[in-house]
């Protein structure tokens, strides 16, 4: 029995040592557990955070996206009506444009029936409907007082135009080059008075409103014949009753005639300009009367 007695000791003092090195290594191993767990717990919530973040942020950006496409759709709605309603515009303009053709056809296809004849032509440029009336239909030589032939063509001009009140009138007279030799000073003096001469005659006789109508008198400086020949000389002696939708009225009434130069031509670079020396035409045989404006 003594001999155990050690043995037994000895195996007693061996596991109290080995309890007392676990009941050492417990805490620490808790310890270590519980540190793994904190950590694998954090990297969860930073994890968990930052996907937290990342959707707010996905949320956010989906927000703007959603009100950008709204103001994008607004605006495509709006531009809709705007395209609409310019469509709507131009059909209408084009219907106008179409109307005021037709009537301005209409009313050139009248002009010509009633109208036109060796003394009377008619003439469409860029829009503007022209009436040339030679002046032998409309004054006696050197004179500004309408003849009755003349009275008659206005009158049926005037009520032609009666039913196109829009349309604005300007009455242009022009004569050739050969020199005035009556009580009006040059052939400004005199193409002016036969123009208004015109314009009285269409607004207070013929009835025509006096803010449709226009004068101008260019003299001899808008030729569209040749002033060496009798013949073309005769063609320029005219009143031009020039008419134009209103958009066109402002702008000046400019022949399309190449310039005259012909020998009697007195057309100088500017019109009336005062250092420009007059041409005076030569005088005519013995026993045959001058050419008469």
């Amino acid at each position: 029995m003594s001999e155990d007695k050690p043995f037994t000791e000895q195996v007693t003092r061996a596991g109290r040592v080995s309890a007392s090195s676990g009941n050492v290594r417990l805490p620490w191993t808790c310890a270590g557990i519980l540190a793994a767990l904190l950590i694998a717990a954090l990297l969860l919530w930073a994890t968990a955070e930052g996907k937290l973040r990342g959707m707010q942020m996905l949320q956010s950006k989906l927000d703007d996206a959603n009100a950008s496409l709204a103001d994008a759709l607004a605006q495509n709605d709006k531009d809709k009506d705007q395209i609409t309603s310019l469509q709507s515009q131009i059909s209408d303009l084009q219907k106008d444009k179409d109307m005021a053709a037709q009537m301005s056809k209409s009313l050139e296809d009248e002009m010509r029936s009633d109208l036109e004849s060796k003394d009377v032509t008619i003439s469409k440029l860029q829009g503007k409907l022209t009436v040339n009336i030679l002046d032998r239909v409309m004054f006696d030589s050197g004179e500004a007082i309408l003849k009755p032939d003349g009275e008659t063509v206005l009158l049926k001009i005037a009520a032609l135009l009666a039913a196109h009140p829009t349309l604005k009138i300007h009455v242009i007279g022009h004569t050739d080059n050969v020199p005035i030799r009556s009580r009006f000073a040059s052939n400004w003096e005199l193409s002016t008075a036969r123009a208004l001469a015109a314009v009285h005659f269409l607004t207070e006789k013929a009835g025509v409103d006096p803010r449709r109508v226009g004068a101008v008198g260019y003299g001899e400086y808008r030729p569209i014949a040749d002033n060496s020949t009798p013949e073309g000389r005769a063609k320029n002696r005219r009143i031009a009753i020039t008419i134009l939708p209103d958009e066109l009225a402002g702008a000046d009434t400019v022949s399309t005639a190449k310039p005259d130069t012909s020998a009697n031509s007195k057309l100088p670079t500017t019109p009336g300009a005062p250092d420009t020396p007059p041409v005076v035409a030569p005088e005519p045989p013995p026993n045959q009367p001058p050419v008469q404006n």
